[in-house]
């Protein structure tokens, strides 16, 4: 009976300790689990994987580091979609053992997709994303982040063939000498990785080449092949000329080299990478989806230095002096739209539009060739010394939270007019947009500017002018009752973007009506008066706009054919119109426009001026821009 009572008192000690050890595994067992499932969610969380569809702005450090270690994000300064955040430096996952707290908070964009990653995508049929906006305070900051990019590129295994492509336009002149004073970032910051061993023994020599193309109307081979030598690069760039026929073919130049170097980085085993450096869209778009398709065939992420676009517009102006008499000309170049077609009016109540408005975005060919080839498009400074603008310094810098919503669709052409065709509501303000499109519709551009100081001429152009003003009144009245008449579409409209679109055009084509009626007042007012200038040297009248309203007398009504108080009733209903988009838009491109358009008023006046006799004189061809 002991013998039995003792082994029995053996049996349940030895299950006790057993339960105890268990319990103590599965204790350590869970802490484990925990820890892991708390790295997973941090570095892989779903919200951190997904691609933005809207503007990143980035700042960095940008002396030279003599460490490889990676940097993720960098310091966000409240540029063009830009949201305030502070600089978080992250370790990379294999050095990393535990979970640190960061002592700063950091909004940071998603990674972008390995090369692995994004060769599996294109082979499978899908969608490489890339960064559509990384809005940048300058080019040093842009090379530090290219240095990033290079750099990640070179640890999967390959060298790297890196072309780049100048556009060669009179504009670019600075530009190209602010980064050949950069270039060294790349090169001394990429040999530190070369000495500390980051690359594949056989990769060690020149792990990454260097091509320099420009284009203008063609392009130029700037070296005669790849090379790393820094001082032949820097050269290269000194050997950039301006191109005379103002044309910047760029879907071409980027074709021409993806098929010249495809073949050659194929060989090399080496990842082919593009970098296009240019202030304007292209003149050849129609040639855009081609080249977007060669460039995710070859796996080549573009990286492109680019500017902001025109809200809405695709034109901008910039100054240029002749060299025969110095004399100052305003240049259009093709800066724009943000998305696959115009969504703004062209228009502006008297003419095509003069204003250079920020869009928040940048040209939506070159956003999405960087969007779906997996590179970058860095949105570069916008306060070009010779570019026209209604906007400086800080109200240009929308904030992020304000437009991410409003961001523009980048699918296909096709794509995007389906689905625009398909609904009533964007159909119509499309519609609109084409019909009182002023580069279209040659007679809805009006004379503002350079009015004859003689009598008789002056009242031959008043004609013809004041002919044009009261059609395009017209036209306006017939524009007014076509949005009315989708109003009750609105609030089923899903896009932020076109409720938008429709509020603020709504509001100027009874704007533009009021200004139209006042330009005619202000052209009669001074064929009657006749005015001499007060100045004896000043042999032009130009219109200005102004808050002053000029009130009509009854022979103007008459001559007119106005109802003064159907106008009275528009421009009070065009007034609220603006104060609703400012205030539902609030800190969007379509708010600060409805701002501008107010500011201007709607009253016109003539004033003299003094245009310089030799304009008429002038000889050399103005560059076509």
């Amino acid at each position: 009976m002991r013998q039995k009572r003792e082994a029995s008192a053996l049996i349940t000690s030895l299950a006790v300790h057993l339960l105890i050890l268990a319990a103590l595994f599965m204790v350590q067992y869970a802490v484990v689990q925990q820890i892991e499932e708390i790295d997973i969610q941090t570095v892989f969380e779903d919200h951190e994987r997904q691609q933005q569809e809207f503007n990143r702005p980035l700042e960095a450090e940008t002396e030279i580091s003599n460490s490889a270690a990676a940097i993720a994000g960098g310091v966000v300064s409240d540029t063009i979609g830009g949201v305030d955040a502070n600089l978080t430096a992250k370790k990379s996952i294999e050095e990393s053992t535990k979970l640190d707290t960061p002592d700063f908070q950091a909004n940071l964009a998603p990674p972008l997709p390995g090369i692995e990653e994004m060769g599996d995508q294109l082979e499978d049929g899908g969608e490489v994303n890339g960064e559509p906006g990384a809005a940048v305070s300058g080019y040093g900051v842009a090379m530090s982040r290219m240095t990033d990019e290079l750099r990640r590129l070179m640890r999967e295994g390959k060298g790297l063939l890196v072309v780049w492509l100048f556009d060669e336009s009179e504009s670019m002149q600075n530009d190209q000498k602010m980064i050949r004073d950069e270039f060294h970032k790349i090169y001394e910051e990429l040999r530190i990785v070369e000495e500390q061993g980051k690359r594949a023994a056989k990769n060690q020599d020149a792990p990454i080449l260097t091509a320099m193309h420009s284009f203008g109307k063609g392009i130029t081979d700037l070296t005669k092949k790849p090379t790393s030598n820094e001082i032949v690069i820097k050269a290269a760039i000194d050997k950039i000329k301006v191109d005379e026929s103002g044309e910047e073919n760029m879907s071409g130049a980027i074709s021409y080299v993806i098929d010249k170097y495809s073949t050659i980085a194929n060989r090399g085993n080496r990842r082919l990478i593009l970098v296009i450096v240019s202030d304007e869209s292209g003149d050849d778009g129609e040639a855009f989806d081609l080249t977007l398709v060669k460039a995710k065939k070859a796996h080549a992420p573009c990286y492109i230095l680019g500017r902001e676009s025109i809200f809405g517009y695709p034109y901008a102006r910039v100054r240029w002096k002749d060299p025969e008499f110095g004399l100052t000309h305003w240049l259009r170049i093709r800066r724009g739209p943000e998305t696959a077609y115009p969504e703004s009016l062209q228009y502006d109540g008297l003419h095509g539009r003069w204003d250079a408005q920020s869009a928040g975005f940048g040209p939506y060919e070159q956003v999405r060739l960087a969007k779906e080839s997996g590179g970058i498009f860095f949105i570069l400074p916008s306060e070009e010394e010779n570019l026209v603008t209604t906007q400086h310094g800080e109200e240009r810098k929308f904030r992020f939270e304000a437009i991410r919503e409003y961001a523009p669709d980048l699918e296909p052409r096709k794509q995007y007019e389906a689905e625009r065709d398909s609904s009533e509501f964007r159909r119509t303000i499309w519609d609109m947009v084409v019909k009182l499109n002023p580069h279209r519709d040659k007679d809805l551009n009006i004379k503002e500017i350079w009015y004859s100081n003689d009598h008789e001429e002056f009242r031959k152009q008043a004609n013809i002018y004041f002919g044009r003003a009261l059609r395009a009144m017209g036209m306006l009245n017939e524009a007014i009752k076509t949005l009315d008449s989708i109003e009750h579409l609105r609030e089923k409209e899903s896009s932020p973007r076109w409720r938008a679109n429709y509020d603020l055009a709504a509001a100027q084509v009874l704007a533009y009506r009021v200004r139209l009626f006042q330009y005619m007042l202000a052209m009669d007012k001074h064929a009657k008066e006749a005015p001499e200038p007060k100045n004896p040297k000043n042999n032009r009248w130009n219109l200005r706009r102004t808050k002053k309203m000029l009130p009509p007398d009854e022979e103007q009504v008459k001559k007119t054919k106005v109802d003064m108080n159907e106008l009275n009733e528009q421009l009070a209903m065009a007034q609220d119109r603006f104060r609703h988009v400012i205030h539902e838009h609030a800190g969007t491109p379509w708010a600060y426009r409805a701002k501008y358009e107010m500011d201007q008023g709607f009253g016109m006046e003539f004033f003299e001026t003094f245009r310089d006799p030799r304009y008429d004189e002038l000889t050399v061809e103005l560059p076509k821009q």
